[in-house]
């Protein structure tokens, strides 16, 4: 089969690679139908994420056709229609038993690597390092898909792909983020990010009552798609974030933060870039926290911040007096997808909303390559790329 696999710090490559084959009495095999680039696939490609293997099979968004099953997995047949959550989770542990997906006891292999990094291990992920797991990702003809019947949603056929895809993890994604913030009538939520999960995660307040919304991006077309959810835009390269945020809450401040960037946020001071660009480079820390910082910083005392934005180990100056003299509650967390996607299919399926509004490209699978240097560098006001596998 043709697979998109990771050969090295931005390169990868479309190859041909074996077909992925049962392995365990609770696997299925998805013949993939829709996968996509995900913002969190840029660390990987950009090199921040250890333990990764030149060939590894990238993606963790995607679904398709069951075309084999396991003689444990009873819940799905051949010719299922299915989408497969990012996390992969046993169902059985006590983290899934509370509904805690992505930090599964039971499903990374490699649970040692992680526990250096981290402490403990989370669940292992499709397509995301040896750290977490090194199982073959989604951008690819055929998936092998262990726990599935833990993991899995059945679709409809009368719901398009692109309707129902981003179930896999953007969706849940921003909508935890916003679940995160507790929301009640009249709040205001603040979303630094205006990518696609920021996207969501804007979309999804809306829906659970927040009064406002306001974006903090320097991609004006960026800015531009959060705004059709009805959010209010303030770009980050035009005016100071903290004094923009006081004008536009009466000097209180959001009353809830969400950091949809994670690691590799930008700044717009130059000399503040360049700090922690060179400590990232000599690996005195992983991450770039502009955006947690500011957040932190501008929330509302007694307020949440809700950080949906992938981060990968170590910050410098993470401003903990603020956090903590300031009563501030600080919410984390992978999206436990399985607990979201029947929820959020039922959304969908009642009109509430339709997620293919986050797509900008389409192209084949043999384009990857392509696709991932305009996600990356913002080419051709690239929001959101639908990989075709057999296209």
């Amino acid at each position: 089969m043709k697979a998109n696999c990771w050969m090295g710090r931005n390169s990868v490559e479309v190859l041909e690679v074996p077909d992925p084959q049962i392995l365990n009495a609770h696997d299925a095999v998805v013949r993939v139908t829709s996968t996509a680039i995900c913002g969190s696939d840029l660390h990987l490609y950009d090199g921040f994420i250890p333990t990764m293997k030149s060939g590894d099979i990238l993606g963790h968004e995607f679904m398709g056709e069951v075309v084999e099953v396991g003689p444990e997995v009873r819940n799905l047949q051949v010719g299922d229609r299915v989408v497969v959550p990012f996390p992969i989770a046993c169902g059985r542990c006590a983290a899934c038993e509370h509904g805690l997906y992505s930090v599964c006891e039971n499903t990374n292999p490699n649970a040692g690597l992680a526990e250096k990094i981290m402490g403990h291990t989370p669940a292992g992920i499709f397509g995301y390092s040896h750290m977490l797991g090194g199982y073959a990702g989604g951008q690819a003809q055929y998936a092998r898909v262990p726990f599935a019947d833990v993991g899995p949603i059945k679709v409809e056929d009368d719901l398009p792909d692109e309707q129902v895809l981003f179930l896999s993890d953007i969706f849940p994604t921003g909508y935890m983020g916003a679940e995160m913030c507790d929301i009640k009538p009249g709040d205001v939520i603040a979303i630094w990010g205006a990518g696609p999960v920021g996207q969501f995660a804007a979309a999804s307040a809306f829906m659970l009552g927040a009064e406002r919304v306001i974006a903090i991006d320097r991609f004006p077309y960026r800015l531009r798609n959060i705004e059709r959810t009805g959010a209010e835009t303030i770009d980050y390269e035009q005016v100071e974030v903290l004094d923009a945020l006081r004008d536009m809450t009466a000097g209180r401040g959001p009353d809830a933060c969400i950091d949809a960037v994670g690691m590799e946020a930008h700044y717009p001071i130059p000399a503040m870039h360049a700090y922690d660009r060179a400590k990232q480079a000599a690996r005195v820390e992983t991450d770039r926290p502009y955006a947690l910082r500011e957040a932190i910083m501008a929330c509302r005392n007694g307020g949440i911040v809700s950080v949906i934005g992938v981060y990968g180990g170590l910050v410098d100056k993470f401003p903990m007096g603020s956090l903590m003299n300031r009563s501030l509650t600080l919410k984390t967390g992978q999206c436990h997808v399985q607990r979201y996607m029947r929820p959020l299919l039922d959304r969908i399926r009642n009109g509430d909303i339709d997620p293919s509004f986050v797509v900008s490209h389409r192209m084949s699978l043999m384009d990857a390559p392509r696709g991932f240097e305009m996600f990356k560098h913002k080419q051709n006001e690239c929001n959101k790329i639908v990989l075709k596998p057999w296209a």
